[in-house]
């Protein structure tokens, strides 16, 4: 199957979308690349995020790819990109939306894990959490709107240089109530951060991302993810049959600074019957919200 890198994106440098110039390729994906654009009417730049129609041969791959834009469209949220518009050139459909000057948190990990000093190889537990919970503010959101993103993980996760607010991006799996593709079971979502009934292709619900986000908060205070070293294949089977056994260590046991209450958050949100996880995404804010107050953290 051809994907993203068969395509010379060079091409497209300097076409006009509108009131839009695409000046300079900012990443890729899979299936789509983002370019930096610059819009004249405004005089600002913008994100103008692509999928070749040389790629998007099924009508299912366009449909999602217009259902992505659609679904931010009506969400309206100060941690979520919005979308400003949405359409299709001969060669591609395309979507533009806010540029965020920043970096994405699987960046900002990244960069944490090789500072020189050893205990600064980690977020600070304040800011983490700072993260965690506008996170959740936007996801409560969502939620409340029919909207489960099912692709929560750091590289979609955008921080804003200046003023170092967190934007939740790439909507381009979420479910939601009312498009007809998603009431069709399909495996979707990234096999370490997706949610137990995500790898059994079941029926999903807010739980599904507050697993995704339980996973993120293991991983910024742990520092890294115990996993099997085994295919993705292996994963996402051990995921949907055995996710009980699909981290190898407790938190606390590859950081010794996470202490019982801290721990304790974390396990609920990675439960992996969505049951026994925090109830919606306001009720895990709270938590963590009174575990940094009672923790003299702020």
């Amino acid at each position: 199957m051809n994907t993203i890198a068969s395509v010379d994106l060079s091409q497209y440098i300097g076409a006009n979308i509108g009131t839009v110039t695409l000046v300079k390729l900012l990443g890729r994906g899979a299936m789509g690349a983002v370019f930096i654009g610059y819009q004249a009417t405004l005089k600002r730049q913008v994100a103008v995020k692509i999928l070749p129609k040389a790629l998007a041969s099924s009508t299912r791959a366009q449909q999602m790819f217009r259902d992505e834009a659609e679904t931010v469209g009506i969400l309206t949220h100060p941690n979520i990109v919005p979308v400003y518009e949405m359409g299709e050139t001969d060669d591609f459909f395309f979507q533009v939306m806010q540029l965020v000057v920043g970096h994405d948190l699987r960046t900002i990990i990244g960069k944490a894990r090789k500072h020189p000093v050893p205990t600064k190889r980690i977020l600070p537990v304040l800011e983490t959490i700072r993260y965690i919970c506008q996170m959740l503010d936007a996801l409560g959101y969502a939620h409340e709107e029919g909207v489960y993103h099912q692709d929560i993980k750091p590289a979609n996760i955008l921080v804003d240089d200046r003023f170092k607010r967190l934007l939740v991006a790439d909507f381009g799996i979420a479910r939601t109530v009312w498009a007809e593709y998603s009431s069709t079971s399909m495996l979707v979502g990234t096999p370490t951060y997706m949610s137990p009934e995500q790898a059994a292709c079941a029926a999903i619900d807010g739980r599904t991302d507050i697993y995704s986000v339980g996973v993120m908060l293991m991983e910024m205070t742990a520092g890294f993810l115990p996993m099997h070293k085994e295919p993705v294949a292996d994963l996402i089977k051990r995921k949907k049959t055995e996710p009980d056994t699909f981290f190898t260590a407790r938190p606390s046991e590859i950081n010794h600074t996470i202490n019982c209450e801290l721990e304790a958050i974390i396990l609920k949100a990675i439960e992996p019957h969505p049951n026994n996880r925090f109830t919606d995404c306001l009720e895990f804010k709270t938590v963590l919200e009174a575990y940094v107050s009672k923790s003299g953290l702020n």
